[in-house]
Parts: structure tokens; C-alpha cells; sequence
């Protein structure tokens, strides 16, 4: 039998409710599996491989991509490590390899927290708290960000779930997302500054379109949203599944991507859609960070579900 202690995500944590079932590790509180009624939502991963692709990871404090290049906060210097040596960036924040301690389990939620000690590439302590509850509305991840320090704290958060379809691959597979416009990158992935409307573009897909024959890795924006607030993203494969996700106000960006570039057996077999706070690069280009004062909370939260 496999211990916790040599499981790659280490201790894995098992909600259920209704015919949903889920499954977090205590490393990076990564969203491993969740299915409904034995069908996949999210493509996942078992629990003695790593979660390649950052497969079901939260990103903070900062999601997707960073320029190495130093940058400055509250009097503080930063610089980020590098994960790609060709762009000279860094990818997803400093959360999604380290443990997470349990603060609530029971039933259909589990709550675990984690507290960011300062460090080169991000000189701030923070106490980050994901909470995921299944429910009738499907499962809904609340985080919430305090900042412990003494100074202001500047801080941008993503996840990376991959949403399933019940095909070999995402040919012919549908994509609504709701977005006006996205954000403008260079050769490293990282924006431009420009914010180019998806009318007429191949980029737009507002109204549900076939991935087929596009390769997307694309941070959209300007979300059109309903009534409650709630922008919603849709894939729903050739066999008829269906699944969204939504997200609150205090997410304003989505990134998509179909996946081109993974590993063999990974490839186009899921698209990923990321809720994110701020785009790549914000920590440095200060472009829709949240900033904590000392002791002050932020709360955002984004829903999975499939029918």
C-alpha cells in the first residue's frame, strides 16, 4: 500500500454529494479528479502521477506567465525563478508544489490553507484559503487571500482545470466563451499592453464554434455576464456533454487552451479554461492586482458543472 507521505500529492481528500464526487491533494490543494456519475468534468490525473500541464492547480501568486526581469512592490524588490528557458519566465506562482494544511473536511467540502512565507520571487506573507464545496449548482471553489504583513501586498490568483470531453480527442468539440476582447502577447506569451476585440477575429468565439482546426492559448477578456454577475464558459463535446464554467466578478479574465503543446497522450484531449484575477505579467505590470493593506481579506469564487 502507498503511504500519503509518498504519493506525489500526498494526502488526497474525497468530497461527494449526490452522484458528484472529488477529489483534492494536500499538495498545491490541486482539484485531482471530479466526476458526475462516473463521468469526468474535468480531465484529471491518478494519484501516484504529477499533474502535468498544471493540471487542476491554483496559481498564486500570480497565475500563468512572469517576465524574470525585477520588479518592485511596498519598497520590496522581486525577480521570479525561470521555468522556461527559451521565454525566461515563470509559470503559475509559488503554491501549486507545496502543502496545504486541512482547515475543514466533511461530506461535500474541503477547505485547506496555506501560508506563503516571503521569499525572493515574492518578498510578502500571505495566507491563502481554497474551499470546495459540491453542491446542486455542481462544485464551487471559494479562495480567499489575507494578506499578513506590514506593508501593502500585491497579488494576482488563477486555476488551471481542464474540462473533459467523452471523446478521444476535442475534434469537433463546441466552445462558447463569453468574452469581447483578448490580450495582445509577443513571442514570449507575455501582453503587449494591447486589448484587441474578438469581432472578426478567430479568435471569437462568443457564440458556441468548433475547436477543430484551432490551436488557442489565449487570455480572454471584457466577460459578458449574467444577472448574478456570473460570465460562463461552455465545451460540449460531439457526444453531447456538456460542461461550464462560470466565474464571479472579481475574475475578469479566462485563459483558454486547447492543449497543442502537451505531452503526447495529453494532447487536444481537454481544454483547459482558467479563471484569473489579473493577465500574464500583472505582478509586474501592476495591471489589475489586488492589493491587500495589512490584515485586509479578498474573496473570489468560480463554479464547475455538466449535464
Amino acid at each position: 500500500m502507498v503511504t500519503a507521505e509518498a504519493l506525489p500529492g500526498g494526502e488526497q481528500f474525497a468530497i461527494a454529494h449526490g452522484n458528484q464526487r472529488a477529489v483534492i491533494t494536500e499538495v498545491g490543494a490541486t482539484l485531482r479528479t471530479y466526476v458526475l456519475g462516473g463521468t469526468p468534468v474535468i480531465e484529471g490525473y491518478t494519484a501516484d502521477e504529477l499533474p502535468s500541464g498544471a493540471r487542476g492547480q491554483v496559481l498564486y501568486p500570480w497565475p500563468n506567465r512572469i517576465d524574470h526581469e525585477p520588479w518592485e512592490f511596498s519598497g520590496r524588490s522581486a525577480r521570479s525563478h525561470i521555468d522556461n528557458a527559451t521565454t525566461l519566465t515563470g509559470h503559475h506562482g509559488l503554491v501549486r508544489w507545496r502543502a496545504f494544511e486541512v482547515k475543514a473536511l466533511n461530506q461535500n467540502r474541503c477547505v485547506l490553507t496555506h501560508l506563503l512565507h516571503p521569499s525572493p520571487a515574492y518578498p510578502f506573507a500571505t495566507t491563502i484559503e481554497v474551499a470546495y464545496h459540491l453542491g446542486d449548482l455542481g462544485l464551487t471553489c471559494t479562495t480567499t487571500v489575507t494578506n499578513r504583513d506590514d506593508c501593502p501586498v500585491p497579488f494576482a490568483l488563477g486555476f488551471h482545470p481542464y474540462l473533459a470531453v467523452t471523446t478521444p480527442t476535442i475534434e469537433g468539440t463546441l466552445l462558447e466563451v463569453p468574452a469581447n476582447a483578448w490580450v495582445g502577447v509577443n513571442d514570449r506569451q507575455l501582453p503587449t499592453g494591447e486589448i484587441l476585440p474578438v469581432e472578426g477575429s478567430l479568435r471569437d468565439f462568443r457564440f458556441a464554434k468548433s475547436v477543430s482546426g484551432h490551436e488557442l492559448d489565449v487570455t480572454y477578456t471584457e466577460l459578458n455576464r449574467d444577472a448574478q454577475g456570473m460570465a460562463t464558459a461552455v465545451v460540449t463535446d460531439t457526444n453531447g456533454h456538456r460542461v461550464e464554467l462560470s466565474v464571479d466578478r472579481n475574475f475578469p479574465y479566462l485563459q483558454v487552451y486547447t492543449g497543442d503543446k502537451l505531452e503526447r497522450g495529453r494532447r487536444r484531449t481537454a481544454i483547459a479554461v482558467e479563471p484569473m484575477t489579473a493577465p500574464p505579467d500583472a505582478l509586474r505590470s501592476g495591471k489589475d492586482v489586488v492589493v491587500l493593506e495589512p490584515g485586509q481579506r479578498w474573496a473570489g469564487s468560480w463554479r464547475l458543472n455538466a449535464r
